[in-house]
C-alpha cells in the first residue's frame, strides 16, 4: 500500500539499545534469519541492531558487531540497511558500517545537542536580552545554524555531499 503511494518503507528489526518513544532495548543483536524474513516483505531500507543504541552512549559501550552486520547483509541479499542510533559513534565504526552495506544513518540526538548547546551560548551570553533577541526567529536561528553546519560535516564525512 505504501509503495502504491510513492512512500517507502523502513522497518526497524529486533532492539535498538537506549530508549525512544517509551521503548527500552539493552542494545541487543538482530537474528540475520529474521532480518531476512523482513527483509523479503518488501521493505526498501531494514535497521537492525547491531550494538547501537537510540540517545547518547554509556562510557562502557563496546561498540558496533561488524561480524552480525555482515551476517545481516548477507542474509538481506544487499537491502540497504540503515544505522538507527548513528549518534556519537566514532568515525571509524561509522566508515567501516558504511561499508559493509550501512548506506543511512540516523542521527538526531547528534543535531539536538548541536542545536541545545548553540541555543544555551545565545543565551548565556546575554544575546537574549539585547534588543529584540528574545524573538524566536533570532533565539532559535543560532541552533538553527549548528545543526545545519553539522549536516553539512555528516554529509562529507559520511560520503554523500553531492550525492543527491
Amino acid at each position: 500500500l505504501a509503495h502504491s503511494k510513492g512512500i517507502s518503507v523502513e522497518c526497524e528489526v529486533g532492539s535498538i539499545g537506549g530508549e525512544e518513544d517509551g521503548v527500552v532495548g539493552m542494545g541487543e543483536f538482530a537474528d540475520p534469519q529474521e532480518c531476512a524474513t523482513i527483509a523479503n516483505l518488501g521493505v526498501d531500507f531494514l535497521a537492525a541492531g547491531i550494538g547501537n543504541i537510540h540517545g547518547k552512549y554509556p562510557a562502557n559501550w563496546a561498540g558496533l558487531n561488524f561480524d552480525v552486520l555482515g551476517k545481516i547483509q548477507d542474509a538481506t541479499n544487499g537491502k540497504p540497511l540503515v544505522l538507527h542510533g548513528g549518534s556519537g559513534i566514532p568515525a571509524d565504526q561509522i566508515a567501516k558500517a558504511i561499508s559493509l552495506g550501512v548506506s543511512k544513518i540516523n542521527v538526531n540526538t547528534e543535531l539536538q545537542l548541536e542545536f541545545a548547546a548553540a541555543t544555551r551560548d545565545y543565551i548565556v551570553a546575554g544575546k537574549d536580552q539585547e534588543g529584540k533577541g528574545y524573538d524566536p526567529r533570532k533565539l532559535l536561528a543560532p541552533g538553527a545554524k549548528a545543526i545545519q553546519a553539522k549536516v553539512t560535516a555528516m554529509m562529507n564525512q559520511f560520503g554523500s555531499a553531492n550525492k543527491a
